[in-house]
């Protein structure tokens, strides 16, 4: 296999900002039916045989590392990882010469992870290989924001006119962002909840509603997508505490017994319990944490095939004949 620039969604996939709602629709579709691959004794397909993945990660991760994973072996490719630690990155090697040393083995595609905002981006502009963008600094998480796209798809349908509130650390989320794009494009009515000094200034450019309370937020919404508070990229006094943020912004129970109608949770992962979300939520029926946990390795299958440049016909997608 060789990269191409003929795939419907182009030669990369770095963000959810600027593709079109037919594309985004194109991979949702596609990564509906290889959701069966999974569910089958053999769970693989010969559709990227021969083709080398990289999963290059700047950034420590185990569940979106994991499912590309996943994803690559199901449609069995030549899976690679490299960690910035214990390799040539820590050595002071550059993200380009990196890239072009393993470009230069013949690979197919690279999955980035990094820290910085826009990374993934500058790579792609300067290898051949396909790139895929699995987070960047605080920009976006695609394929975070498709999976979540296609859980509350399946939940919910068309999701034009439903209302969809992403609550917490909005700040410091790229999958907030993509989510913002993705659900915008499709027609969904969305909205942020968090404390202000968690939402970027310029939040209401982005066509959301700002609520300042939970409740709010759980009297208006269809659907949460409840957001960890990153610890981890906060300086102190972004809040007064775990406690006092529970207390103010927890999704709970009680909260939820009070909502006009049955609401969905969704939460990107790794929780924060009994911070932004108590585990009677996590665990309880509204919960469709493990649907997105399914559908990530979909979703990321779907745009490992898509971006191969193999049509996006569902019957040969779900069959593997590539």
């Amino acid at each position: 296999m060789t990269p191409t620039a003929s795939s419907v969604l182009g030669k990369d996939l770095l963000g959810l900002e600027h593709l079109s709602a037919e594309q985004i629709n194109v991979i949702l579709d596609t990564a509906g039916p290889l959701k069966e691959i999974s569910e089958r004794a053999i769970k693989k397909v010969p559709t990227l045989r021969g083709a080398t993945v990289v999963n290059l990660f700047f950034e420590a991760s185990t569940r979106t590392r994991i499912s590309f994973e996943f994803a690559e072996k199901r449609l069995s490719a030549d899976t690679v990882n490299v960690a910035s630690s214990g390799s040539s990155i820590s050595k002071g090697e550059t993200l380009v010469d990196t890239a072009r040393n393993l470009e230069a083995m013949r690979i197919d595609m690279v999955v980035i992870r990094h820290h910085a905002s826009g990374a993934a981006k500058f790579l792609a502009e300067r290898i051949e290989s396909n790139v895929i963008n699995a987070g960047d600094g605080t920009h976006e998480h695609p394929t975070q924001g498709l999976l979540d796209l296609l859980t509350l798809r399946d939940k919910l349908g068309d999701l034009r006119g439903k209302r969809i509130c992403i609550c917490g650390d909005v700040l410091h989320s790229r999958v907030a962002r993509s989510n913002i794009w993705g659900l915008t494009k499709l027609g969904a009515e969305v909205a942020v909840c968090g404390p202000r000094s968690l939402l970027p200034n310029a939040i209401g450019e982005m066509g959301v509603q700002v609520f300042d309370r939970i409740e709010q937020a759980i009297e208006w919404a269809d659907a949460l997508n409840v957001l960890r508070l990153q610890l981890e990229r906060m300086q102190a006094g972004y809040i007064p505490s775990l406690r006092e943020y529970n207390r103010v912004f927890g999704v709970t129970s009680e909260r939820l017994d009070r909502a006009p109608r049955d609401i969905l949770i969704l939460h990107p992962g790794p929780m924060n319990r009994g911070v932004e979300i108590d585990s009677d939520v996590a665990d309880g029926p509204h919960s469709v944490i493990l649907d997105q946990v399914t559908n990530g390795v979909a979703v990321r299958m779907a745009v490992l095939y898509l971006l191969a440049g193999n049509k996006p016909t569902l019957a040969t997608a779900a069959r593997g004949d590539a």
